[in-house]
């Protein structure tokens, strides 16, 4: 049977009150989309409010200028159709697929952790054993999830995301809500990182992390073999 994997995106595209344009960044969707589904896993969509996902306009470039995986996004219609009508999180049980997974994009930072939906997806596939894997700021989406005994799901775990470094280089540390470097390790995440802009990832228990859009591709990849071997066991 096919792995079941449901990827929630943020349906932000405003950062606070700045009127600067965020979303999901293209390549942090496409590049574990396409590594997905290409091993023939069966991937649904979902957002907070459902309806259209904003991609984030600077994680595009004209056609032809782009990375392989989101040359293939901006040419795929199937997928296009599905960014543009997203269900609701708060409509499926995190319980039912093999891993929930978040890709990143600033939007995320404003909506994954105060939805109600999006918790609760978290908590009751954390609560079955299944997965949680996040890429960048998709990591927003796991601190307010917490374990059937109130603990924070990453306390004691190794952890990552986009670093308070990588925040602070990009001029956005005092736009964001809260530094998620920061908060995760305020939740007892053993967190653990690379320089700017390198690829990192990191597995621990349940949580798969990765902390920037280099690390897309390795997240996916991990992802994969963690589900394997799940299968395997």
């Amino acid at each position: 049977m096919a792995h079941r994997i449901l990827m929630i995106v943020t349906s932000n595209a405003r950062m606070g009150d700045t009127g600067k344009p965020t979303g999901l960044w293209a390549e942090e969707l496409a590049a574990p989309y396409y590594a997905l589904v290409d091993a023939g896993a069966e991937v649904t969509l979902a957002s907070p409010a459902g309806g259209p996902a904003p991609i984030d306009p600077g994680s595009v470039k004209p056609a032809g200028q782009n990375d392989a995986d989101t040359e293939r996004f901006l040419a795929d219609k199937a997928l296009q159709a599905l960014i543009a009508n997203t269900p609701k999180a708060s409509e499926f049980d995190g319980a039912d697929f093999d891993a929930v997974f978040f890709p990143g994009g600033h939007g995320t930072m404003w909506d994954l952790p105060g939805d109600a939906g999006v918790t609760r997806a978290v908590e009751r596939a954390f609560a079955a054993n299944k997965l949680i894997v996040s890429v960048c700021h998709g990591a927003a989406g796991l601190v307010t999830a917490k374990r059937p005994d109130g603990q924070s799901i990453v306390k004691d775990l190794r952890v990552n995301s986009f670093t308070d470094a990588e925040e602070k280089e990009v001029g956005l540390e005092a736009v964001v809500p809260f530094l998620l470097e920061t908060r995760l390790r305020e939740l007892g995440g053993r967190f653990e990182g690379t320089g700017n802009w390198q690829p990192f990832a990191i597995s621990d228990g349940q949580l798969i992390t990765g902390q920037n859009p280099q690390s897309s591709h390795r997240v996916a990849d991990v992802l994969l073999q963690t589900l394997a071997q799940r299968k395997g066991a």
